[in-house]
């Protein structure tokens, strides 16, 4: 072909339209190659909704404007799809889409062979893979979204890593050459050989009471290859539970059934996911030990766990995920507990000079009491009040919720603390003692429902009585809780996460003297506990307003709480509550009947567990100073 020559190397004349496409194409190649990053683009097909929007993505992206397809509409799917290849990671298309359907994410180029899965075209895609250690605890800590579960179906060897060539998975020879001398090597191998068993406890438990029609006995009968079934029964407390259904167990009973059934399998690389779901802290302090007995005798154990007391108690090392929930996940370097948690906290990662988050979680030295609160600003005071039903009775001592203040309820499962809420809401009547003032309130169930195909926006806008959108409460409320994108989601597609946020929404939009939050912590990831945490008391003392939250994470609790009550008793029989007390007496109180101290890690500021027997563990027990600020 005559001619001169353009700049990127083709003919100036004759040029044909597909020739003139792949020029175009060429162009916007180079000039993604030249700035030298690792592109990006996932769309979630959730959210893409083209029938609802003038693709406004095809319209106003600038690749295509330039005469190259960067983003088109899939003739199967009716899907934007985006040619990662061609894309220079503008953004404009993520901020035009009316629907937040699209994430470019811009890496370092380098990353691009350590891509370890991805599912399809513009779809989630893992970089980097944790490493188990044999004998030893690894904890995976991030937030939700970022690979957990592609990590665990790729290392238990019920997903084969396609290092990113979805459309030409590699063979087992080229994947173990990838993994030519790392530790992954002998794991893969073994995987390949099918010598490797994999034992898994998953997050969504009430899948097992759906798929196993029998009791807690037979499910650990059927399970029970090591001969350890009667040990474990014992030390997760399951002694009341082995004759019911599964059907008819508590969420604490089958998750602690599903730990025992994983663990009693013979493995060699055991995997638990949210192990802390539902019971109380008593219960997860049993759940750990079982966890770590198997580190003890060699075995491989890897643990996701939001709940960073119990990560903190159990792991002795730590891993971190990070990167864009749904979009992509990074796999830090391993580290020891105490570094791998602070440098979470600090959203920093100093060995690969990686900065994940914008700010660092900080924690406040000082421990809040009730003094902080004007005199006579109370919203609610109630007598001693006692409630009997037929196989149990409540006992709860005189107290008082002031406006502004968080009321934490601490206590070990079927104590009477729901019961308590009920009867300062006046939804149940009390045997003996009185509300002395009616007020409103709204109230977050432990358990959530998530049968109902109905957008999200719509759950908001009933509880808020108002539509949301545009609306101060949706600046106020929802903007810094993060529900705008999950808008025209159904609530039977959200995550136990975004399911959990949006109930909290729901509760706080409602106009009421005092919110009354039932374990908000469940299913969150680390991030959003402490940002829901911090958020919730802000918002209580910004628009004088009270509230009463009853969880089992000790360091959100510790986080929230101004006041605290503490109930004590047998769990099921007999339940006693203590009058509101400071949280520094309420805290050493408690942590003394778990038999457990707390330090403050030097760095951060956060609270830590004692090693049991340790030098710190027997001072602050001799001197009767469990908790760290007493």
């Amino acid at each position: 072909m005559a001619g001169l020559k353009n700049d990127v190397g083709f003919s100036s004349i004759n040029v044909t339209p597909d020739f003139k496409y792949a020029q175009n194409r060429y162009k916007a190649k180079k000039v993604r190659d030249y700035n030298m990053t690792h592109r990006v683009a996932v769309l979630d097909q959730d959210l893409c909704q083209p029938k609802k929007c003038g693709l406004e993505c095809i319209k106003y992206c600038p690749v295509n404007k330039s005469g190259a397809e960067c983003i088109v509409l899939n003739e199967e799917s009716k899907k934007a799809q985006i040619d990662e290849d061609i894309c220079n990671g503008c953004g404009i298309c993520v901020k035009v889409c009316p629907f937040d359907a699209i994430t470019i994410v811009n890496l370092a180029s380098e990353l691009a062979t350590d891509k370890i899965h991805q599912y399809g075209a513009n779809s989630f895609r893992l970089f980097k893979l944790p490493t188990p250690k044999k004998g030893g605890v690894v904890g995976l800590l991030g937030r939700n979204g970022m690979g957990k579960s592609t990590v665990v179906n790729i290392l238990s060897g019920n997903l084969k890593p396609n290092l990113g060539r979805y459309e030409n998975p590699p063979e087992w020879n080229e994947i173990l050459k990838h993994y030519s001398g790392t530790e992954l090597k002998q794991h893969f191998e073994k995987i390949e050989q099918k010598q490797i068993r994999a034992s898994i406890k998953p997050q969504q438990i009430h899948h097992i009471a759906q798929a196993f029609d029998g009791t807690g006995k037979e499910l650990l009968d059927k399970y029970d290859e090591r001969g350890v079934s009667r040990e474990l029964i014992k030390e997760l407390g399951l002694e009341n539970s082995m004759e019911q259904s599964l059907k008819e167990l508590s969420g604490g009973e089958l998750q602690r059934i599903a730990v025992a059934a994983a663990t009693a399998k013979d493995a060699e690389f055991y995997f638990f996911d949210e192990p802390s779901s539902y019971n109380d802290v008593f219960q997860r302090t049993g759940v750990a030990r079982v966890i770590q007995n198997l580190a003890k005798i060699g075995k491989s154990v890897m643990v996701v766990e939001h709940d960073l007391t119990l990560l903190d108690f159990l792991s002795d090392y730590i891993e971190v995920l990070y990167g864009e929930p749904g979009a992509y996940g990074i796999v830090s370097t391993i580290l020891s507990t105490k570094i791998g948690i602070n440098v979470f906290l600090d959203g920093y990662l100093p060995n690969e000079n990686v900065r994940f988050r914008d700010k660092k979680f900080s924690f406040d030295v000082s421990s809040s009491t009730t003094d902080i609160f004007e005199e006579g600003n109370t919203i609610v005071t109630y007598p001693k009040l006692v409630k009997k039903y037929p196989t149990f009775s409540v006992t709860i001592e005189a107290g008082e919720v002031r406006k502004g203040e968080v009321l934490g309820i601490m206590g070990a499962n079927a104590l009477g603390k729901t019961t308590m809420m009920k009867m300062i809401a006046g939804v149940e009547n009390p045997n003996s003692g009185s509300i002395n003032k009616k007020i409103k309130i709204a109230y977050k169930p432990q358990y959530l429902q998530n049968d109902i195909d109905v957008e999200v926006i719509s759950v908001l806008d009933k509880a808020n009585g108002n539509p949301v959108e545009g609306s101060m409460e949706e600046e106020q409320i929802l903007e810094p809780l993060k529900i705008k994108k999950l808008y025209n989601k159904s609530i039977k597609n959200l995550s136990g996460g975004e399911l959990q946020k949006v109930a909290v929404a729901s509760c706080l939009l409602q106009k009421v003297d005092l919110y009354a939050l039932d374990e908000p912590s469940a299913f969150l990831d680390v991030e959003d506990r402490i940002a829901v945490a911090k958020f919730i008391q802000k918002f209580v003392r910004s628009f004088g307003k009270s509230a009463i939250i009853i969880d089992h994470d000790l360091q959100l609790m510790d986080l929230i709480s101004d006041s605290i009550v503490i109930f004590e008793g047998e769990s099921g029989v007999t339940g006693r509550a203590t009058t509101p007390m400071r949280k520094a007496e309420a805290m050493n109180r408690f942590l003394k009947s778990l038999d457990m101290s707390f330090r403050r890690d030097e760095r951060s500021l956060r609270p830590r567990v004692n090693k049991l027997e340790s030098r710190l563990d027997k001072e602050q027990k001799t001197s009767g100073n469990f908790y760290y600020k007493h």
